[in-house]
């Protein structure tokens, strides 16, 4: 099968799939079902992110192309059991698009960002897709991104701090709280505190405008950077972890922080 460039288009996609599933198909598509593919979703959103994050033109193209093909393919599964079609899809996506724009496909006038956010709540909520500010976030989110998404909804009806110092003051309560605490809170109660003190310190990243699920990644890169390189430099010296004491471990480890610090290690 040979397709030119000048002529591919989105049902290029669409008549492969087709082919895939047909009787004479790949043995492994025709296996699949919209619960099999789930994990690959998620895998190759995450494949996406990360192409973005490196700024990589062509990765982001063959990412974003990978996970493209498997939406479609879902999508067509669900066409097979004639539960709904890819145009039904197509038309109410676009219906639902030009219906929470007035201001750009009607005689509505917005003044700025904040403004088309509150008119599109107003929106959802006359659609009865929501009964609650705080919407549908998906309880599959990772937790710090959940918790950035709700402080957000939160905050548009008032209910938020003014200033990223106020939340400050909450982490040290939060923190003191835990101190007090520590000897005699059952496991679960520390639990419960800890993931107070995280959702406090996820709505203080919020206020500062940095997404803490991105801030966390870049440290865990980091930390992993530098631990590779500990691992590196205990080795060149012909020295070993287990002899090592935890003092002689972090004074190595500083010293890889102070030279390659302007690396970005």
């Amino acid at each position: 099968m040979k397709i030119e460039k000048e002529k591919a288009d989105f049902y290029i996609l669409w008549d492969i799939i087709k082919s895939l599933r047909s009787e004479k198909g790949c043995p492994w598509d025709k296996k699949q079902t919209p619960q099999t593919l789930k994990k690959y979703l998620i895998e190759e959103t995450y494949e996406v992110l990360e192409a973005i994050d490196r700024e990589n033109p062509e990765e982001i193209r063959e990412e974003l192309g990978d996970l493209l093909f498997l939406l479609l393919f879902i999508i067509y599964l669900y066409e097979e059991k004639k539960l709904f079609t890819l145009k039904d899809l197509l038309y109410l996506t676009s219906q639902k698009m030009i219906r929470r724009h007035p201001h750009v496909f009607g005689e509505e006038v917005v003044k700025d960002a904040e403004e088309v956010i509150n008119k599109w709540q107003k929106i959802k909520e006359k659609e009865g897709k929501e009964s609650s500010v705080l919407g549908n976030i998906p309880k599959s989110l990772p937790a710090l991104q959940r918790a950035f998404r709700l402080g957000e909804r939160a905050g548009r009806v008032g209910f938020d701090w003014e200033k990223g110092e106020e939340v400050l003051d909450k982490i040290k309560e939060e923190i003191e709280e835990i101190k007090r605490s520590l000897k005699d809170l059952s496991k679960e109660k520390l639990k419960e505190e800890i993931g107070d003190l995280l959702f406090s310190i996820a709505n203080f990243s919020r206020k500062l405008d940095i997404n803490p699920e991105e801030a966390l990644k870049l440290a865990l890169n980091k930390f992993e950077n530098r631990f590779k390189l500990l691992e590196k430099e205990v080795e060149k010296r012909r020295l070993s972890f287990q002899k090592l004491s935890l003092k002689e471990l972090d004074q190595i480890w500083e010293e890889i922080k102070e030279s390659y610090e302007s690396n970005n290690y």
